[in-house]
């Protein structure tokens, strides 16, 4: 048994004298594990950094063994990622949570190229990639069965002003019918609706958002909290508004 596919690397574990566990996501074979031996000397430890865009090899006798993992390098994101360090966050959150939201070894094409999408955004302007990885969030959530519902009003079933979300439905509400409410829901970014360009109150505005359902959607039924370098970048991000 075996595949070579273009993937994205989420994780790595050492493992063993100089081995590591890799995951990769692949557009055919969704979130994959291997052993990568050597993966963590110092020839190999640049290639299996989260966020690195590769040519990986996958090769298992039987198709449910962990199997042997090898790659080669074909876009450092992490190494040109390394000189911003909100870049860097943005890079390391987004292969956490793909790492910790999606079901191993199953496909999801359309949160693979998302993922590349954005990794491909961020090398050229973070400001750009920012609202890209919350869009590629809210991508994941509808992926998994919990999409938002930003097309209307929940309340009045208008199209116009909406400036909100339902903490409970994920469903948008309008700026007038919030009323007494409008502490209670969540702020929604007008870049989630194509609106305008975005700064980053709008990120931060953004990433809570998804946050909360990754949360309590995906991550809670996990008995788990949202990936640490999740939590870090929105720190980040809340901390330049």
């Amino acid at each position: 048994m075996e595949w070579d596919a273009p993937a994205v690397v989420l994780d790595v574990r050492p493992h063993g004298e100089g081995g590591a566990i890799v995951s990769v996501m692949t557009e055919a074979h969704g979130r994959h594990a291997g052993l990568a031996k050597g993966g963590t000397s110092r020839g190999q430890a640049a290639l299996w950094q989260a966020g690195n865009l590769v040519e990986a090899r996958w090769v298992g006798r039987l198709a449910d063994q962990l199997g042997a993992m090898s790659a080669e390098m074909v876009h450092p994101a992490a190494a040109l990622a390394m000189e911003d360090p909100l870049a860097l966050a943005a890079l390391r959150a987004a292969c956490a949570v793909a790492e910790g939201a999606l079901p191993e070894r199953e496909a999801h094409p359309r949160i693979f190229h998302g993922l590349v999408a954005f990794v491909a955004t961020l090398a050229r302007d973070t400001a750009l990639a920012l609202p890209d990885l919350v869009r590629w969030e809210a991508d994941l959530l509808a992926e998994l069965g919990y999409g938002l519902d930003l097309a209307r009003c929940a309340v009045t079933g208008g199209t116009e002003d909406l400036a909100f979300v339902s903490p409970r439905s994920g469903r948008a509400v309008s700026e007038p019918a919030a009323g007494e409410w409008r502490d209670r829901l969540l702020p929604l970014p007008r870049f989630l609706l194509g609106q305008g360009p975005s700064t980053a109150a709008d990120w931060a505005a953004g990433l809570r958002l998804t946050g909360h359902f990754l949360a309590r959607d995906v991550f809670g039924v996990q008995h788990k909290g949202l990936p640490a370098a999740r939590e870090m970048l929105l720190d980040r991000v809340a901390a330049a508004t």
